[in-house]
């Protein structure tokens, strides 16, 4: 395994994270703690969760993959060998998660760690990130921006000092944010360093072969500003497998279960996807290791969070790791990103 700086904390962390937002869904605990048993066994160290999981979220089940990470750290004695990055919920009008519109106020954030913390059986979280924003912006794959004025919205200056109340009561080491833009990334790190607040360690944000929307603004400032990506669906939810080429549906897969995740089932994603796929098998590499091996390359990258529901997948993606592209390689990947740049934003 290899292993990179959280933001400019003293904490290394693994660049393969293990995802958790199938498990108490697709996944059962007893497939949860088979996962994370065989991830630590390969040098993952680092796992990412949110109160909101599993997905697709219900009130039945929030909660759940916290729940089982909190019951795998507690029965292998394991608390003090990962590093937990989880997410406090961006706003929502779900009255479950805190009995009233769900914003990012100080309230509401001690709440979530409170509870993420009695999930979690710990005392403290690693990192702990804002899901999505609370403003008006891109994310979920919107573009096309349209300015909207707030006027009830929480503003980031209240959020991180709310943040920052928490990091000195220590119940978290570092702070994140994920779905962001590069004016939010910035605004927080400026805010910081104004009012002598914790800065953002990290982005978490979609970044794969068939989303690099993320390069376009928001790398220059992951690596002069020391805030690295957190790459989400590294494989494009495992569409860049090639498992669901040509409308193919295999049974128990993702996209075969559920059809709200519309960004990599359209027409132009399969088409590029085939693509990705075809230069693999060209030059004898496995699909899904040259697509995470390709985002795991990338110099504002400090990890990929990697999902899976069986064994096999895991070991496979976890792989990755010693999968490095050839020059060749990046460049045939560059031509084909060229023919289509954002299939799926």
């Amino acid at each position: 395994m290899k292993y990179r700086k959280l933001g400019r904390s003293d904490l290394d962390v693994s660049v393969i994270c293990l995802g958790t937002m199938t498990w108490g869904e697709q996944n059962s605990e007893a497939d949860a703690h088979a996962q994370m048993d065989l991830a630590r066994d390969m040098g993952v160290n680092f796992l990412d969760t949110a109160e909101l999981y599993p997905i697709p979220p219900r009130e039945e089940t929030q909660g759940l993959s916290e729940i089982h990470i909190g019951n795998w750290l507690t029965s292998r004695k394991a608390r003090d060998e990962m590093i937990i990055a989880t997410k406090a919920v961006g706003p929502t009008d779900s009255l479950y998660f805190r009995g009233e519109p769900a914003k990012l106020k100080a309230r509401h954030l001690e709440e979530g760690v409170n509870k993420s913390l009695k999930n979690l059986q710990t005392d403290y979280i690693d990192l702990y990130q804002l899901h999505w924003p609370e403003r008006s912006t891109n994310y979920f794959g919107k573009l096309g921006y349209e300015h909207v004025e707030e006027e009830d919205d929480t503003p980031l200056l209240e959020t991180l000092t709310a943040l920052g109340d928490i990091v000195k009561s220590g119940k978290i080491r570092q702070i994140g944010i994920s779905n962001e833009s590069a004016w939010g990334i910035m605004h927080y790190l400026h805010l910081a360093e104004q009012h002598n607040l914790p800065r953002m360690a990290a982005v978490q944000n979609p970044y794969s072969l068939l989303n690099r929307t993320y390069e376009v603004g928001s790398a220059e400032v992951s690596i002069r500003e020391h805030c690295g990506l957190l790459a989400y669906s590294p494989s494009a939810m495992g569409v860049l497998s090639g498992k669901y080429l040509n409308g193919a549906k295999p049974a128990g897969a993702r996209h075969t279960v559920y059809d709200r995740f519309k960004r990599y089932t359209t027409d132009l994603a399969d088409k590029m996807a085939g693509k990705y796929f075809a230069l693999a098998q060209e030059n004898n590499l496995n699909p899904i290791q040259m697509a995470l091996s390709f985002v795991n390359s990338r110099q504002f990258v400090t990890s990929s969070i990697i999902g899976a529901t069986t064994l096999d997948q895991l070991k496979e993606n976890i792989e990755s790791i010693n999968l490095e592209l050839s020059d060749d390689i990046i460049a045939e990947i560059d031509k084909i990103h060229m023919m289509h740049p954002f299939p799926c934003p």
